[in-house]
């Protein structure tokens, strides 16, 4: 090889290192770009709320649970009036589907949930606009965000419903839809958005409510109070039989509150995890207990334990935990339900004395145990059960949580008060409240809707009174139907 081949081999080979260097430095540029790029979008990816299957169909079956909350409440409402009344009353729970459900989907849930001020939401939601398939990043992290919606539509649904048993027997149907139209707009939406709402006034406080102490139990019971005492008393005579016409009814219905209830309190966890199955635990506890208890109540002050009585203590013990249910544990859970029967008792017993009338003791259930529940929330909340939460007085946490709960009870009654009396004094001075002593004395069930819960029964009478005739008939004996009253109560 000549010296000047072995130079051009020489210039030729460096040429193709250097070649081979600049390829293998492009290609690892390349591979850091790419690894680089798959980190950010991995980063990105971690970062946006997924859907969690479990999760979401826990949410839409505890929305299914708590919707079927309110048939519940028809049933145990119409066990305890008068045959008479009985499907007046049924329908004064299942209208509140049709009615609330159409405002919220409006402006309903935009006011209760949608960025605005401390007190209100905005209009950000309106028509649901926004609310759609994906997750919200502040309500429902892993489900769609219309599943979050569609379950607190249950609870806007059954809190004025539960407004209904302190009413009913006498309240106008007409003035009854116009109230809770409006009620859910100027009392619920507001009270949710400050309790639960993104920057709510009562949720930057740090008063906890898990399920809806104050926002549904509290406001409903304190404004059925009120409603109450506008509307005025039932016309009754002294001989006229005020007991619930269909107790198996009434167990019936308590039956499925309590079964749908373990929707309300654990599905507010809005996901299926070890804090939903804490608050189902301590719901049953707690309603077990407060049914218990309120028997044996019962049986000490009248010798008899009660169907009624059983049904009754179950539902306020499942009231009173509904606040609590996400924030304690089992055994408080015995002292709530145990605490919500004696108290609720004793407030039922002074109706009377201070004359107003609560047709079905909505005021002595709900709002005074609500107010229980949170208050116990304060004294038993315990940071091992929910990290989100604090710990009550009776866990270290000393009176703050306490104090907390008292602004948000105090908050809840203030709005439920002014807002009814706003609305129940409109209706009154317009369309009226009350329906005339005609009416009451024939029945709702013929002059409200024309129609009757019970075949035959058309006078207005008593379900023990229509046994009665029923059996006269059957015998052969031509009996007037207070007759037959007689002979059935003898």
């Amino acid at each position: 090889m000549s010296p000047k081949q072995g130079v051009l081999n020489s210039l030729k080979t460096g040429a193709f290192l250097r070649s081979a260097v600049r390829t293998l430095r492009a290609a690892i540029l390349c591979v850091v770009i790419s690894l680089a790029a798959r980190a950010a979008f991995a980063q990105d990816a971690a970062a946006e709320p997924k859907i969690d299957t479990g999760d979401t169909a826990w949410l839409l079956a505890s929305a299914a649970l708590v919707m079927f909350m309110t048939p519940g409440l028809a049933l145990f409402y119409a066990g305890m009036v008068r045959a008479k009344n009985v499907l007046n009353t049924l329908m004064m729970s299942f209208v509140a589907l049709s009615v609330v459900t159409i405002l919220w989907v409006v402006i309903g849930y935009s006011l209760a949930f949608s960025k605005g001020t401390p007190f209100i939401g905005g209009l950000e939601w309106i028509g649901l606009k926004g609310v759609g398939q994906a997750p919200d990043d502040f309500y429902a992290t892993t489900t769609p965000h219309m599943v979050f919606m569609v379950f607190q539509l249950m609870f806007a649904i059954i809190t004025p419903a539960l407004i209904s048993g302190a009413v009913a027997d006498r309240m106008k149907f007409s003035a009854y839809v116009l109230f809770i139209a409006l009620w859910s707009l100027v009392v619920y939406s507001p009270l949710a958005h400050m309790v639960w709402g993104e920057e709510g006034y009562l949720l930057s406080l740090g008063a906890l409510d898990f399920a809806g102490g104050t926002v549904v139990h509290i406001s409903s019971g304190f404004s059925a109070l009120v409603l109450c005492i506008l509307l005025g008393k039932r016309r009754t005579s002294s001989a006229e039989d005020m007991r619930p016409h269909n107790l198996p009814l009434v167990l019936i219905g308590a039956g499925v509150l309590w079964f749908g209830w373990f929707g309300f309190n654990a599905g507010s966890a809005v996901a299926s995890n070890g804090l939903a199955a804490s608050a189902f635990v301590v719901t049953h506890v707690a309603a077990a207990t407060a049914g218990f208890v309120w028997v044996l109540i019962e049986w000490i002050i009248y010798k008899k334990p009660t169907a009624l009585g059983l049904a009754t203590g179950a539902v306020a013990g499942l009231v009173a935990i509904t606040p609590a249910s996400g924030f304690v544990e089992p055994i408080p859970a015995i002292v709530i339900g145990a605490g919500v029967s004696i108290i609720s008792f004793f407030a039922i017993k002074l109706k009377s004395k201070l004359g107003y009338d609560d047709s079905l003791d909505v005021f002595g259930v709900h709002g005074v145990g609500g107010t229980w529940g949170a208050l116990a929330t304060g004294l038993f909340a315990s940071k091992a059960v929910n990290s989100a939460g604090a710990d009550g007085l009776f866990y270290g946490g000393g009176v703050e949580l306490l104090g907390k709960q008292v602004i948000g009870i105090l908050v809840a009654v203030a709005l439920a008060v002014i807002g009814t009396l706003v609305i129940g004094l409109i209706l009154k001075f317009t369309i009226g409240l009350q329906v005339s002593e005609g009416e009451e004395q024939t029945g709702l069930d013929l002059t409200q809707h024309g129609e009757t819960g019970y075949a035959g029964l058309a006078s207005g009478d008593t379900g023990l009174e229509a046994n009665g005739l029923s059996l006269a008939m059957e015998s052969g004996s031509a009996v007037t139907s207070s007759e037959a009253s007689k002979v059935q109560k003898s």
